[in-house]
């Protein structure tokens, strides 16, 4: 998988086409991720104790990760991700400026 928990990305498709956000969780085996502020959807919560009001709340969905683009911490800019090597390492760079994610 290119894009990994915490890396900022932006979304390419979708209703939130245009805005970035921080990935919080990653779903390798069904490719999806879930992007903090991003793909909301209204969840209704039944109230807890009696006398308390149920709620309509706000929480992040999982979206296709073929619909964000991992923006680039040096350059800014949302970017293809390639793939380098050293001894023993395999990292991650950017297409455009060439450096390490």
């Amino acid at each position: 998988m290119k894009i990994r928990k915490n890396d900022q990305v932006k979304l390419i498709a979708g209703k939130d086409r245009g805005k970035t956000g921080k990935v919080l969780h990653v779903f390798p085996e069904e490719k999806k991720i879930v992007v903090e502020g991003l793909n909301l959807v209204k969840k209704h919560v039944r109230p807890k104790k009696e006398g308390e009001k149920g709620q309509r709340i706000e929480i992040p969905n999982k979206l296709q990760i073929s619909n964000a683009m991992l923006v680039c911490p040096k350059c800014g800019k949302a970017t293809r991700v390639g793939y380098g090597k050293n001894e023993n390492n395999k990292f991650r760079i950017c297409k455009k400026c060439k450096a390490e994610v």
